[in-house]
């Protein structure tokens, strides 16, 4: 069966010709799907009963599976979303007074094992599909149901979830195009934002493919310290990140790159390293997201202190920076950035390596 959230708009349409129905229909199902939320093909009152019989016989609308909801006490919404044979990624909700964002999973772990993040602890099974990717946004739309006006609750989607993004490009890029489309979600570019820890190339596709609003994990000023915190960093160093966020915003639906920039006690977060990160940014219109640490076991590092995550602010600030310090929120519920880590049946066997190394 073919699973039709599988498809944006041009995939749905070359579904419908290979099917001999007219171009117009994938339009009428992407709304059905997305917009309203259809899972049955016997809702679709305005197709007619012979494609609906047709559909029955020959696709379907699936989306991954709820296994769990978890409520913070500040109103964030955590679900463990099942993805088969033992595996599951997790999927977040973070309302506030002037948006409600969705915080979306592209891979079941990560390979990108940066060491201060529990999913790049837990090591990396496999890429979602477009559909488990898109799902989240259904599944999370008919939790979360509409307003008191009838307008949705979801506003912003930010692929900051489990996984890389860029290393899953096409399924991700698929997933964009149907949360842009005026026939699903219909979101702006500017709040729909991919995460990145600097793959250059896909950087670069992205900017061709589905220009959004991109933020970079940073983390570091330097190289060698980079080289450390988010080892990918070996492969695309800083001078090559910086040129591609400067190319990235030719196309770009906003005028600054994000930097996320996560505050760990003693190892990135003193005032010389501050003023390292003016430096090292002074050519790439930006804005800086402080991110206070938030633990998980194993982790190895401690959260810096409020007077460390001030100073290091005020250093940026001083410099005509833009720096936002972000809340911690539902950290109760471990779904605070960087603690997602889902069910990871590891086939990099990173975990059993590092209790190798540990023993």
């Amino acid at each position: 069966m073919t699973n039709l959230l599988d498809f944006d708009l041009d995939g749905l349409t070359r579904y419908f010709a290979e099917i001999g129905e007219k171009p117009f229909r994938a339009k009428q199902v992407m709304r059905w799907m997305h917009q309203r939320g259809a899972d049955d093909f016997g809702q679709m009152s305005d197709l007619a009963k012979s494609l609906r019989e047709k559909l029955v016989m020959s696709a379907e609308i699936q989306p991954p599976r709820i296994l769990s909801e978890h409520r913070s006490e500040d109103g964030t919404v955590k679900w463990l979303i099942d993805t088969g044979t033992g595996n599951a990624v997790e999927t977040v909700f973070i309302p506030e007074n002037d948006r409600g964002t969705l915080c979306v999973s592209s891979q079941v772990g990560c390979a990108l094992a940066c060491t201060f993040c529990s999913t790049g602890y837990q090591g990396f099974n496999r890429n979602l599909s477009a559909s488990e990717i898109i799902g989240q946004v259904w599944l999370a739309n008919r939790a979360l149901g509409k307003d008191p006006k009838g307008e949705r609750i979801i506003s912003n989607v930010v692929m900051m979830g489990m996984g890389e993004p860029l290393t899953n490009f096409d399924n991700v890029v698929t997933a964009l195009h149907i949360m842009l489309d005026d026939h699903a979600y219909g979101l702006s570019r500017r709040r729909v934002t991919v995460s990145t820890s600097g793959v250059v190339p896909a950087m670069d596709r992205l900017g061709e493919a589905c220009p959004v609003a991109l933020a970079v994990s940073l983390h570091a000023p330097n190289d060698p310290l980079r080289d450390v915190l988010v080892p990918i960093n070996k492969k695309y160093p800083l001078r090559e990140l910086m040129s591609a966020c400067q190319r990235y915003l030719a196309v770009a639906p906003r005028d600054f790159i994000t930097f996320e920039y996560v505050m760990l006690a003693g190892v990135n977060d003193s005032v010389a390293q501050a003023q390292e990160l003016i430096a090292l940014t002074r050519d790439v219109p930006s804005k800086f997201n402080l991110i206070p640490f938030n633990p998980f076991p194993q982790a190895g590092y401690a959260r810096s202190k409020p007077d460390a995550i001030r100073r290091f602010r005020e250093t940026l600030q001083e410099a005509g920076r833009i720096v936002t310090t972000r809340k911690t929120r539902g950290d109760d519920i471990d779904a605070a950035c960087g603690q997602l880590a889902g069910k990871v049946q590891d086939k990099t066997k990173r975990t059993q390596r590092k209790e190798e190394v540990t023993l």
